[in-house]
């Protein structure tokens, strides 16, 4: 067993799987578990770390609030820049928005200006890949901004949900799916 798959293993137990929650019919997979365990945590930060490194990252650009545990440990080893991707009304400076649906709704994230710079080749890390619509809202204000998204990284991927589906063309990395 590689590295990577021992990683998986160990994620994968130390995952707290919580039914009905926040709703009946729902499996919540707790991560704070994870978090918990840091020995765990800092090899998942590692594992973050070697993928951003290998895709020749620029940046590392995190999503409120789950997207920053890992984004902020992961660019603060590589010596990189970090963007933070709010809800609306978070940040203090000129920001570019963008909106996304929801199954019942809308959902709005923003970034300030000059959180990533032309040409630059960015790194999303999150926590989880769901249904996608809050990936693909960043990877497009990522786009929007005249960067590159290289990488789009997550700890787990709920792949009945087909979140892959809505970042077409981009290159996608879930340590753990169910």
């Amino acid at each position: 067993m590689d590295a990577r798959e021992r990683l998986r293993v160990d994620v994968e137990a130390a995952v707290r799987n919580i039914p009905d929650f926040p709703k009946p019919g729902i499996l919540f997979r707790d991560i704070t578990t994870v978090l918990r365990d840091g020995a765990l945590f800092g090899r998942v930060c590692g594992h973050f770390a070697d993928l951003v490194r290998g895709a020749g990252c620029d940046c590392v650009a995190g999503v409120e609030s789950r997207g920053f545990v890992f984004a902020a440990p992961v660019a603060a080893a590589l010596g990189l820049p970090l963007a933070l991707i709010r809800k609306p009304g978070k940040l203090p400076w000129r920001v570019r928005r963008e909106s996304y649906a929801l199954e019942y709704g809308t959902d709005t994230i923003e970034m300030h200006e000059d959180a990533v710079r032309p040409g630059e080749r960015v790194a999303l890390v999150d926590d989880l890949l769901a249904t996608g619509g809050t990936a693909a809202a960043a990877a497009r204000l990522i786009r929007g901004l005249g960067a590159e998204v290289a990488l789009v990284a997550f700890l787990i991927e709920l792949r009945d949900l087909r979140g892959r589906d809505r970042l077409p063309g981009l290159p996608v990395d879930a340590l753990v799916a169910y």
